[in-house]
Parts: structure tokens; sequence; C-alpha cells
């Protein structure tokens, strides 16, 4: 090799290195991310996160669920967020992210749960699925996504912002706080049919649902239906499922995935009372919480 070739090849080397520094400079080192971690054990406000690119986010992420794996434990599913138009416009954002549940994170219809539950915690309506068959993996239709869970489940799911200012989040932000997975709560499971006739009732009948958020009094605290999520809410899977084989990982028979939210994000209050509905599913009971 020549010293002029030498040097074009030490440039070019150099370009590379420099270049990967730049992309992933907003990736939290891993002390930064030990400290949003111990804020979130805390329940105490992180430092903001800004700008963050998507493979920053993702980089974050990555550190994030290692490091609260070895405090929470076992993963139990996953969780689409910003699977919602509405929401997505409030992030900055036109596309979905991911995060992952952990044991004891899912409590039962009627919990009464600390109004401070977390740093910046909120409410929202949601929707759970149980894996039933490594199959979902590939399903690229909801159909496809029915077959392969057994149950869909009523779901208030407690989101936790983490940040100082959640408002300075994009997208990328909120997939690197783990999509501020903290708390939800779980209604009665509703089996998906064995016949295939009234699976695609079952379909028709997700997508066309008014879910509804409700008080002690009956009034309406937000809600929306279920074409709000991507168009049908086990869109979500099949979106999630791609999004989880770009990274090496698969849900498992068993697992708990969390749609998104069909209602605005919303602050608890002490003494609240809230009641998700899904009017036009047949056989969904609704779900309870109070806040203390």
């Amino acid at each position: 090799m020549t010293t002029q070739q030498t040097l074009i090849s030490l440039a070019l080397a150099g370009a590379s290195v420099a270049f990967a520094t730049v992309a992933q400079a907003e990736c939290l080192t891993d002390a930064q991310a030990s400290e949003l971690v111990a804020n979130y054990l805390a329940k105490t406000p992180a430092a903001d996160l800004e700008n963050l690119s998507d493979a920053d986010g993702a980089c974050t992420r990555g550190k994030v669920n290692q490091l609260l794996a070895q405090r929470l434990g076992k993963v139990v599913g996953y969780k689409a967020g910003l699977t919602n138009p509405a929401v997505q416009k409030r992030f900055n954002t036109d596309k979905p992210v991911w995060g992952k549940l952990y044991e004891g994170m899912i409590l039962p219809s009627g919990a009464s749960v600390d109004t401070a539950f977390g740093a910046r915690p909120l409410y929202e309506a949601d929707m759970l699925v149980r894996v039933k068959s490594a199959a979902i993996n590939h399903a690229k239709t909801p159909m496809e996504v029915l077959d392969a869970v057994d149950q869909v489940i009523p779901f208030i799911e407690l989101p936790d912002l983490l940040v100082q200012a959640p408002p300075k989040l994009n997208g990328a932000g909120v997939s690197a706080i783990n999509v501020g997975a903290r708390l939800g709560v779980a209604g009665t499971p509703l089996p998906v049919p064995a016949y295939r006739g009234e699976r695609f009732a079952m379909l028709q009948a997700l997508a066309d649902m008014n879910v509804s958020l409700t008080d002690a009094s009956g009034a309406r605290l937000g809600g929306g239906k279920g074409s709000d999520i991507l168009e049908h809410p086990l869109n979500a899977v099949v979106w999630l499922a791609g999004a989880l084989q770009q990274e090496g990982l698969t849900m498992q028979p068993g697992d708990l995935i969390s749609l998104g939210s069909f209602s605005p994000l919303l602050p608890p209050k002490p003494g609240l009372s809230v009641t998700a509905t899904y009017d036009g599913l047949p056989g969904a009971a609704p779900v309870r919480l109070s806040f203390k």
C-alpha cells in the first residue's frame, strides 16, 4: 500500500469513527442510564431527554432495560406505545415505540393506587392481549394476531413519563424511558372464540368498539374508538412483531401485550375512581381503579 493509500484509508476510518460518535452522541452513558433508573426507582423526576434520534432512543432503552431487569425481574410482556395518532402528535412523532413489561406491573381490577405512583404519573384507557402461539411473531394482519392470542383483556394503563419536563420528550425520548412502563390495572380476560366465524365478529368489534373512561358519577373523562389505534388495535401487535424482530427479540406464549392508548393521557387525582368500558365488544367487563 502506498503512503497516499494509507492516508486515505486512515482518513476513511477516522471519518467512520467520527460518524459513529456523532450518531450515538445522545445515547445516555452507562452512568446516565444508571441515574435515570435510580430516579425511576425513587419515583423522582429525572433529567430531561431532548432531541434524541431513533437510534439514541433505542440505545438508551437497551441500557435502561438491562438495569431494570436487575431490579424488577422477569419480563412478562411488551407494550406498544404512541400507537394513536393523537398521542403521536403530542410527542412530535409519526410512528410507534415499544417497551418491556416486568413482574409486578399488572394489578387486578379494583386496585387502589397511590396518586404519586410515579414521578410523572398518568392514566389512559388501554387493552392487553395474551400470546397463545409464537406464530404471533410472523403476524401480518389483525386476524393473524387474533389467531395467535387466547385472551383480550380490558386494561387501564398507568404510565410514568419520568422526566422533569415531559413535553420536551419526542418519540425517541419516550422509547428511552421504556415507554413509561410503570403499572396498569387489568380486568376480566375475554377468551378469543374457538370458531373462525366468531373470531371475525370479535375482530370487527375490536375496530368498532367505543372505549370510555368515566368517574364515579358517570362523567366522561376521555376515550376513543378501537380503530384509533393504527386503524385496528391488533395492528399494534403486527407493528410490534416487526420492531422486536429488528432487535432479535420475539414474543413468547403467555406474554401480555399492551396495545396503546384509546384516550388522552390524564393526570390522576386523590379520591378519583376511574372505570373503563368497552361498548360494542360483547362480553367485555368494565375495569376499575381508584386513586388514593
